[in-house]
């Protein structure tokens, strides 16, 4: 927290402007594209990462679909994963994320600005119409960060099990499913420190419909966690 307080701080004019620009644009939507609010997000991203002395690197970039939407599944290590990802991928992406954490300051107007999805996880009825919403939304080629683990309580490098109910948004589209390796995405927010840290991204061999259309909701979920856990064991080992 240590970090993100500095941040806050010395970012404290970028943060009120950017706030600003995120009410304006709301109010001014019909003027303002999906490429023009990733852009303006990814600037975001790149003056918290620069204030805060963070350094992402990003590996299989190459790797992603070239067309269409796709939903990336990652493993989840606290508040910095979905920043980290962003600032990564270079195409407009939008996330699903827990209604309450999306009413945080600067989160709500984050997941706003990328005309996100705010999950009621109070409402049965409530979660099944926002699934709805989004398998719609990736058929129609928008991309999705969904983090199947549901928290990051002091996650760290440990994957933890995967709701299978969260694949079904890439199921239902018969969408790309990405899976993506966060490593020492932790570090930035969870450490008591203001020195230089680096975190990483892997973008991993995409599964395409063809290869999981015979598959359950569960089968996917250890299919993409045993990938991405299988990557990070290897990138730590070295």
């Amino acid at each position: 927290m240590l970090r993100l307080t500095y941040i806050c701080i010395i970012s404290l004019p970028f943060i009120i402007y950017y706030l600003s620009k995120v009410i304006y644009i709301e109010h001014n939507s019909s003027k303002y594209s999906e490429q023009d609010r990733y852009k303006i997000a990814r600037h975001m991203v790149s003056i918290m990462k620069f204030n805060g002395l963070i350094h992402t690197k990003a590996y299989g970039t190459d790797k992603l679909p070239p067309k269409g939407g796709y939903v990336i599944y990652a493993n989840h290590q606290g508040k910095y994963d979905s920043l980290g990802i962003i600032g990564a991928h270079q195409k407009p992406c939008t996330i699903m994320m827990d209604a309450e954490r999306s009413k945080l300051p600067i989160a709500s107007q984050f997941v706003t600005l990328l005309k996100g999805t705010r999950l009621d996880k109070s409402s049965m009825n409530a979660q099944f119409k926002t699934v709805l919403n989004v398998i719609a939304e990736v058929k129609a080629g928008r991309r999705y960060i969904i983090f199947p683990e549901g928290g990051y309580y002091h996650n760290r490098n440990n994957v933890h099990e995967f709701m299978p109910g969260a694949f079904k948004c890439a199921m239902k589209a018969q969408s790309p499913i990405v899976p993506v390796a966060l490593i020492d995405s932790y570090k930035p927010f969870e450490l008591n420190s203001l020195k230089p840290v680096t975190t990483q991204v892997h973008f991993l061999d995409p599964i395409y419909y063809d290869e999981y259309k015979d598959m359950t909701s569960r089968e996917v979920s250890e299919l993409v966690r045993s990938r991405i856990i299988n990557t990070i064991n290897k990138v730590c080992e070295c």
